[in-house]
């Protein structure tokens, strides 16, 4: 199957290497902020890379020194102000599609932060599996500074998992700016780099992961994020059950083949 080459984005640039895909929004003059547009454009992409099995995993990166501004406010703040309660249950749904594609596609996501990662934009590293940032990341869920509440988009399940309960609360209650020392503390950044390492290490990562079995790396992501809603029995059967489809994989077989030949396996996601 194709990496998606054919597939048409008008409001981030889009383009697949060696298995991994690169995400970067395209409106570094205003920060990256998202519209309408571009909330649908991203959840189609998602949806449509569940079926790509060339694309092993998925980097979004900054633009312009920034990751992104969240929702633009003269081109969804301001249309908001004159809809209608089900015109904007509609929209709140369809920023909730995003989240829900992302996690659903089935592949690693790392979100490689710098600048401004607030608002939606926030959302979107904290949907993503995994988060680097550059010392210069502020990342802010300024919901409740805009007048609305913190549990936006899934906030309010998503990120008490990835730092904690006060924590959690303690951003979307304040809709404050969390450093990027701060968020490594917590948890919400895997690491911290200088700025000019921000891209070549989210691509090292990238690539690591693009090498090992994509099947049981989609199996992985599955688990990750259904067993919260698990009790500890039923998280332990539904790994059962997960790892028993991965031992009947080929690149299960290529890596005992590998290991009793002294070699590294070469999986190719089957």
């Amino acid at each position: 199957m194709s990496a998606l080459d054919d597939f048409t984005a008008s409001y981030f640039h889009w383009h697949c290497e060696q298995g991994i895909g690169y995400i970067r929004l395209n409106r570094p003059e205003r920060k990256n902020p998202l519209t309408f547009n571009s909330y649908a454009e991203l959840t189609t992409l998602f949806r449509q890379v569940v079926q790509q099995d060339v694309i092993k995993t998925i980097v979004i990166l900054p633009n312009g020194g920034n990751f992104c501004s969240g929702g633009d406010v003269h081109e969804i703040i301001g249309p908001l102000l004159d809809m209608t309660t089900k015109e904007l249950l509609q929209f709140t749904r369809m920023t909730g599609d995003l989240v829900k594609s992302m996690l659903a596609c089935g592949k690693p996501i790392i979100a490689a932060i710098d600048g401004v990662a607030v608002g939606a934009g926030a959302i979107l590293a904290m949907a993503s599996d995994m988060r680097i940032a550059t010392h210069q990341a502020k990342t802010a869920f300024l919901f409740t500074r805009v007048g609305l509440g913190g549990c936006d988009m899934g906030a309010c399940a998503i990120l008490p998992r990835i730092i904690g309960q006060s924590r959690a609360a303690d951003l979307l209650f304040t809709g404050r700016s969390m450093s990027a020392e701060e968020g490594e503390r917590w948890g919400f950044y895997s690491r911290v780099v200088a700025a000019d390492e921000l891209e070549s290490t989210a691509s090292e990562m990238a690539q690591k992961i693009a090498k090992g079995p994509s099947f049981a790396h989609m199996m992985t992501k599955t688990q990750l994020n259904h067993e919260w809603n698990m009790a500890p029995e039923q998280a332990i059967e539904a790994e059962a059950q997960a790892q028993a489809l991965c031992m009947q994989t080929k690149d299960f077989s290529r890596a005992y083949q590998a290991f009793i030949n002294k070699q590294q396996p070469c999986f190719e996601g089957d």
